[in-house]
């Protein structure tokens, strides 16, 4: 698969926005795609894949590491199963899919509640605690996305990764989207703190660890086909119910109308929320994922629009609001509108 590179001047601030980001974080490469109307309006690569004196320059078929991004792609898989009847329903009860779990923590938590993050429940070391009632509130915590990948491959008997390959990847000729257990040449280097707690990779290739690489246009394709409801190459790839399952609002109802909403991993722009990674401009139904890596993926359908910036970074540096500069990437991108 080929993107001619271009770069539409009307979205020089997008442009200039994301140069600024990569030299506020400690990154050595970073890219910028744009896609609107189905042309590519914007294509623009920086930088290298490492700190090395001969780095690899970043380039088209560099894969950056999605860090969080990769739950979009979870997300879709548990929409397949929906979709399939293999899930009957996400208002199922976790217990149902995960016997094995401990069933006095669990008690009440839905396949919603894991999906939109809302469970309820923390690790506090290896110990699992609650931190409040399931589906009262919103919490960003890893014991649910480990959780809803036990929850996939017991309803399926098939990994994430599998699913995705054979649904989507093989489909779509995807060569630059996967979980890796080793480094190659394409995959950048991740800078970040070496005493950061928070960071792991893994080495499982089945879908359940952090260490998703994906080329920028294929995370802008990946993106494409859910703007386009499944469609791809003027084909009906995926059945729509699934993409429509997958970025449409799943989130309980709740008290605090200021908490995000979120698809299967999604957030989605709906009612105005303080505490939403999308920025104030975006218009509703709008939908965006973002990494820890700083790579985000926004997809904004009333302006038939995906927007992909990455950055070979992990955390934040002091001073550094990664979720305010992720807001104000969204804002930028429809100000160009």
């Amino acid at each position: 698969m080929h993107i001619e590179t271009k770069n539409n001047v009307s979205f020089s601030s997008v442009l200039e926005h994301v140069k600024n980001s990569a030299n506020t974080v400690d990154c050595t490469g970073s890219a910028l795609l744009i896609m609107q109307n189905g042309e590519v309006a914007v294509e623009e690569y920086w930088g290298t894949h490492s700190k090395g004196e001969n780095a690899e320059k970043v380039q088209a078929t560099t894969q950056f590491h999605i860090a969080s991004v990769r739950k979009c792609y979870i997300g879709f898989v548990a929409a397949y199963a929906v979709h399939e009847g293999l899930i009957r329903s996400i208002d199922d009860l976790v217990t149902q899919y995960v016997p094995t779990v401990d069933s006095k923590l669990f008690e009440g938590v839905t396949i919603r509640h894991l999906l939109t993050h809302t469970h309820g429940l923390k690790n506090n070391g290896r110990e699992i605690q609650r931190e409040f009632p399931a589906g009262e509130s919103w919490a960003y915590r890893g014991i649910g996305i480990n959780t809803l990948t036990e929850v996939i491959e017991n309803a399926t008997g098939r990994t994430v990764a599998e699913i995705l390959t054979e649904q989507v990847f093989t489909k779509m000729n995807f060569t630059e989207t996967g979980w890796y257990a080793e480094m190659n040449e394409n995959l950048v280097d991740v800078i970040r703190n070496p005493d950061d707690s928070s960071w792991y990779n893994g080495t499982s290739i089945s879908g359940n660890e952090r260490n998703m690489y994906v080329s920028v246009r294929e995370l802008a394709k990946w993106g494409e086909l859910h703007l386009n409801k499944g469609r791809a190459a003027g084909e009906q790839l995926i059945p729509s119910e699934i993409i429509e399952l997958a970025a449409s609002v799943q989130s309980p109802k709740m008290q605090d109308s200021d908490l995000p909403q979120n698809g299967f991993l999604w957030f989605v722009k709906d009612w105005p929320a303080k505490q939403t990674e999308i920025g104030n401009s975006v218009p509703e139904g709008s939908f965006q994922i973002l990494g820890y890596t700083g790579v985000t993926l926004l997809v904004i359908p009333k302006h038939d629009l995906v927007a992909v910036r990455a950055f070979n970074s992990f955390g934040s540096p002091d001073g550094y609001d990664y979720l305010e500069d992720v807001r104000t990437f969204g804002d930028a991108v429809v100000d160009c509108l």
